[in-house]
């Protein structure tokens, strides 16, 4: 599904203020498929229109408060996966789109300080030690670990292979 790399190595970051919507995330007008990769080609289309064509595997959307708020479908997080990001890191996310992410493997990070990081820097993060490392200031900021239980579904890329796993698992 996605072109994501490892979150612990640097990438750009593409910063967006507070109450980013699904709708600023993938336009409604885009979400008559559910093709990744066709919903990537639109993420934040109206918002940041060079985001789609600029976005390369390894970079991470960083936010302020209440990331994905309004609709419940997973099209946005599902557009980000796809468009190669390797983490969205956010003071804070809605309760939907924090789940929809998880449950497709999206690695999502609550960090009160993110909105110390700038448009453009390097980062990377410890998605098991909950830091994100700011390379071009060397700072390093505390964020939420996810539970082990969030970060086996993350590993396992989602919800439907975690799930999968466990059957097979537990059929043999």
């Amino acid at each position: 599904m996605s072109d994501q790399s490892d979150p612990s190595e640097p990438g750009r970051a593409w910063t967006f203020g507070d109450n980013i919507d699904t709708d600023q995330i993938t336009p409604s007008r885009f979400i008559v498929s559910s093709d990744p990769d066709e919903l990537a080609q639109h993420a934040f289309n109206d918002l940041r229109p060079a985001f789609a064509d600029e976005v390369e595997a390894g970079d991470f959307v960083v936010a302020g408060h209440n990331f994905g708020s309004g609709s419940s479908r997973e099209h946005s997080p599902l557009a980000l996966a796809s468009s190669g990001i390797d983490a969205v890191v956010a003071q804070s996310f809605a309760r939907i789109f924090f789940r929809n992410g998880i449950n497709l493997g999206l690695p999502l990070l609550i960090c009160p300080e993110a909105d110390r990081i700038t448009d453009g820097d390097e980062i990377s993060i410890d998605l098991d030690a909950g830091r994100v490392h700011n390379h071009t200031t060397d700072e390093t900021y505390d964020a939420e670990a996810l539970p082990e239980f969030l970060q086996s579904l993350v590993e396992q890329g989602g919800l439907k292979p975690y799930t999968k796993a466990k059957l097979q698992e537990s059929s043999e």
